[in-house]
């Protein structure tokens, strides 16, 4: 038995010993500069090694964290945990960039950039496949993404990315009133009426001159004249005959 355990102390201590012989692992960014970081990051990226690419940018930013370098690491690190479908993370570094950084030049490109993964994040992965109506889906992140190009388009105007978020947010309003309607529709099929004309107002509050309109005022009239409201139901008739002549005045009513 003690043969045994000297044996194995014996052996224990060859493998240590060889062990430290070997080489250790090489850092191949040792030496590199913040440019060179730069580069190869942006490399990676252009590439679509967006793993590789987020772990230079990292890099630089921790080793040279002054400098207009880790500035750019800082948002461009942002952008490719987008590409790289870390939607948070993406988001958690815009947001640190414009605090970091509220009146750099490219600041405007952090709202887009949120505006952006909020708009494409509500996507299911069977979505990419077998596309809905985007007004089908929760609407919570459609209203963080009308947000954030809001918040762009108002405090930079003049932005490269101003034109493009305002025809963003022009299908946003859309598909949130269109929301509204399938909500509305849903209460209506279950003679939830008073629930169904609550969200038909809602759409004519708060998304005036969106196509959803039409439908809202025929939600409130069949809502209205199931509930015995003549007056009420023949009002909304009236504005739809007036606003959308062509909508038909029935169509929740003959249907459901």
């Amino acid at each position: 038995m003690r043969l045994l355990k000297s044996l194995s102390i014996t052996l224990a201590l060859l493998f240590m010993a060889a062990c430290s012989l070997l080489p250790d692992k090489v850092d191949e960014t040792k030496d590199w500069s913040a440019s060179k970081f730069y580069s190869e990051a942006k490399g990676a990226l252009n590439d679509g090694n967006y793993e590789t690419a987020i772990k230079y940018f990292e890099s630089l930013e921790a080793r040279y964290p002054f400098g207009p370098y880790a500035q750019q690491a800082e948002l461009e690190v942002a952008y490719a945990y987008y590409k790289y479908d870390e939607a948070d993370s993406a988001i958690a570094a815009a947001d640190r960039f414009i605090k970091l950084h509220p009146r750099h030049p490219n600041v405007d490109y952090a709202y887009y950039l949120k505006g952006l993964i909020n708009f494409n994040r509500s996507a299911t992965f069977v979505d990419r496949f077998l596309p809905q109506d985007p007004s089908q889906r929760d609407p919570s992140n459609m209203r963080k993404s009308f947000d954030d190009f809001q918040t762009l388009v108002k405090n930079f105007p003049n932005s490269r990315y101003a034109a493009d978020s305002r025809q963003r947010m022009i299908f946003l309003r859309n598909s949130l009133a269109g929301y509204e309607i399938h909500v509305a529709d849903y209460y209506m099929r279950r003679g939830a009426y008073v629930a169904a004309i609550n969200r038909a107002k809602f759409v004519i509050e708060h998304y005036p001159q969106t196509p959803a309109n039409a439908d809202a005022l025929a939600i409130m009239a069949s809502a209205y004249r199931a509930l015995g409201e003549t007056t009420l139901a023949q009002d909304s008739e009236r504005v739809l005959k007036l606003s959308f002549p062509d909508h038909p005045v029935d169509r929740w009513t003959a249907s459901k």
